[in-house]
């Protein structure tokens, strides 16, 4: 294959990973932003993996440049060099797979990606990739210890120093869709709250006036009767509505974040005296966050509420929350319980806006909690559990 169709043929796999981020962000109300971003990171990707195995293969030499080298030689060397830790650092997790191999890490995004204590199934997800066909996009998902992701692939077959090679981008999406629905959810829950408040306080007051209006009224005391009890009802069902709809306003006016140093272990303490019937650990007791003690707190109360609803039948409740440093020096945070658990069809719910399991709920509580937990710039997720019970993680 020539250059030119190199070229083509990496092009039409960014472009086209590109294009779908674009579609797929649409889907979910995204910013043009995000679609941007995905194609400026996968096309400078593709194009450093391309100039340097060129530099490369122009230049003939090793990565390291011999002393007394020609200059435009050296120049080349040194060029491809720049090239290649640019490639290193690019914000798409790359990978290659040979006809009939796996996937194999091309870039530091992608060993990220596949190291311990990320995707649960780091050989599922390599087969995933390599299966792929040329010229494929689509939205993959996998399984992490922080529960699961999403992710939009492309693949493209290229060749390179004469060998065909399977080309594959990786583009981790899933903070970004949690982050666009938050902002849709928020701008709906705010147009709706307020059309609903709007129509609901002249009612209650107009039945408030029309009741009072009733007792000076000559009227027969059956017909007087029931039109009190039929106001009455009206005045209540808009106040009661008035008061359901002020709850949900709270999903659209989150404060801002006033981050500041917290001790995690104390922040257990606090906790540990609102529920008595949980346990906490941290490890290591040194460990220390930069948030808002106050919007963490609330979140953590919003899942350990849920717990303790969750194991009331229980004949041996048992809730847990766990603190610990994961690789790559992330804090993980694990509220846990042995409940009766949240069946797989419904799980992708949970953190819906007037979503609810349970009868009466409201819906807020996850919700609010995962809005609390991302303005501070961490991440909430259910995870599957091992063996029974839920589990749900928080990451920073």
């Amino acid at each position: 294959m020539g250059s030119d169709a190199v070229h083509a043929a990496a092009g039409g796999l960014l472009l086209s990973l590109a294009s779908a981020v674009a579609g797929y962000c649409w889907q979910v109300r995204a910013d043009v932003a995000l679609a941007g971003c995905a194609l400026a990171a996968a096309a400078g990707a593709g194009l450093l993996w391309r100039a340097v195995r060129r530099l490369r293969a122009s230049a003939a030499m090793p990565l390291e440049v011999p002393v007394g080298l020609p200059r435009d030689v050296a120049r080349l060397s040194e060029h491809a060099l720049q090239l290649e830790a640019q490639l290193e650092h690019a914000p798409v997790a790359l990978f290659r797979a040979p006809p009939g191999a796996d996937a194999g890490c091309l870039n530091a995004g992608a060993r990220r990606l596949m190291a311990p204590g990320r995707v649960s199934d780091a050989a599922a997800l390599r087969e995933l990739l390599a299966a792929m066909p040329a010229g494929q996009r689509r939205v993959i998902e996998y399984e992490t210890e922080a529960g699961r992701e999403r992710a939009l692939a492309a693949a493209n077959m290229i060749t390179v120093e004469g060998g065909v090679q399977r080309l594959i981008a990786l583009l981790p999406m899933e903070n970004e869709l949690e982050a666009e629905a938050m902002r849709a959810w928020q701008q709906l829950v705010q147009v709706l709250t307020h059309e609903i408040m709007n129509s609901l306080t002249p009612v209650a007051s107009l039945a408030k006036t029309s009741r009072d209006m009733l007792r000076e009224a000559a009227l027969p005391d059956d017909l007087r009767t029931d039109l009190d009890t039929a106001l009455d009802a009206i005045g209540r069902r808009a106040g009661s509505l008035s008061h359901f709809a002020g709850g949900y306003r709270t999903l659209a006016s989150v404060p801002e974040a006033r981050p500041q140093r917290i001790v995690v272990s104390g922040m257990f303490a606090r906790l540990g005296a609102l529920f008595a019937a949980a346990s906490f650990s941290v490890e290591p007791e040194s460990i220390e966050l930069m948030a808002d003690a106050g919007q963490i707190e609330q979140a953590l109360v919003n899942l350990l509420h849920n717990a303790v609803e969750a194991t009331a039948g229980q004949p041996a409740p048992v809730i847990a929350v766990a603190a610990r440093l994961t690789r790559g020096g992330r804090l993980r945070i694990e509220v846990s319980d042995n409940g009766p658990g949240v069946p797989d069809h419904l799980a992708g719910s949970l953190f819906t806006p007037f979503f609810s399991t349970k009868a009466g709920g409201s819906g807020i509580g996850l919700a609010m909690a995962r809005q609390l937990v991302h303005r501070n710039g961490g991440a909430l997720r259910y995870a599957r559990p091992v063996k029974s019970g839920a589990r749900f993680f928080i990451t920073f």
